[in-house]
């Protein structure tokens, strides 16, 4: 009998799975993307979750989940996470959620410079570079679906949440264009527009906040009072009787991936989709009276 060398048969790597789908995930960590890798991996995906810690990366492949370390401000982590999901799959990626985002909350003229880039590196740029290096893959699948998690804030802008409003705004342009140019190529371009969700957020934006502007800022601030007031509020953890679990964003995104025609725009939340009437019917004063009140700041 002939024995098999490194070369044989014995010595391959397993064939990829070609019977499920393929997702790429970010922001797993927490949250809405930790929700949507279970839910998609109950419906038979074959899903690569990542996150930008490497200790939250080795938490989900605890999970049984395939995950790498993807980092938006880290070209490189991109890079190799997408080199990583296309050699398991054989080159194929069917499904993209860009999610993970940050908020540092406070005035624009409180905001230094260095912090916008950083931000807009993680919430934007970085979500370019990761989108591009997909789309040659679903190019020649002939299909694919990108799926963005914007933000209610990607269309109204609310005070002192200046840094995140432009970086939504920024996705919201960015992906009505990808949309336009991608038409006919079978690849569908959806935002996902959430307003209150129960996630880490907050929290995670109050600590932007100490680390950008801290007490020293705070207190040189022209806007002192304001910050001592939205601080105590978000200490609180924002209670809102509208606010919703990460599964509420996970089910249009299910529709983004699955169905034959996905939407171009899902809003989540009552807030949601009371703005998107307000902003259509409400002259630019109004809403801004509105918005001020919504903030609790002084006209």
């Amino acid at each position: 009998m002939k024995r098999r060398g490194k070369s044989g048969s014995a010595a391959r790597k397993p064939s990829p799975d070609r019977s499920r789908r393929v997702v790429l995930l970010t922001g797993c960590s927490s949250g809405i993307g930790e929700a949507a890798a279970h839910a998609l991996r109950g419906r038979d995906w074959w899903v690569f979750p990542t996150a930008r810690k490497q200790g939250d990366v080795e938490r989900l492949r605890g999970k049984g989940f395939e995950a790498f370390r993807l980092d938006y401000e880290d070209e490189a982590s991109i890079a190799s996470a997408v080199e990583s999901v296309l050699e398991r799959t054989g080159g194929r990626i069917d499904g993209l959620f860009n999610n993970g985002a940050y908020a540092i909350p406070g005035a624009i003229e409180d905001l230094p410079t260095s912090a916008l880039r950083e931000l807009f590196e993680a919430n934007f740029i970085g979500w370019h570079d990761l989108t591009r290096r997909v789309l040659p893959a679903m190019r020649r699948q002939r299909h694919g679906r990108i799926v963005q998690c914007s933000s209610i804030l990607g269309f109204i802008a609310m005070p002192y949440r200046g840094a995140y409003n432009a970086s939504k705004f920024a996705l919201e342009g960015y992906s009505d264009t990808l949309r336009l140019e991608l038409a006919g190529t079978g690849i569908h371009v959806s935002l996902i527009e959430p307003g209150p969700i129960a996630t880490k957020f907050t929290e995670n934006a109050m600590a932007n906040f100490y680390r950008v502007i801290g007490r020293a800022g705070m207190e040189a601030s022209p806007y002192r009072a304001v910050y001592e007031k939205r601080l105590k509020r978000m200490a609180g953890g924002e209670p809102s009787r509208f606010k919703l679990g990460p599964l509420a964003v996970v089910r249009p995104l299910i529709h983004a991936l699955e169905a034959p025609y996905p939407r171009a725009r899902y809003r989540v939340t009552v807030p949601t989709r009371a703005m998107s009437i307000a902003r259509r019917l409400s002259s630019t004063r109004l809403l801004d009276r509105l918005l001020l009140r919504a903030a609790g700041s002084k006209e």
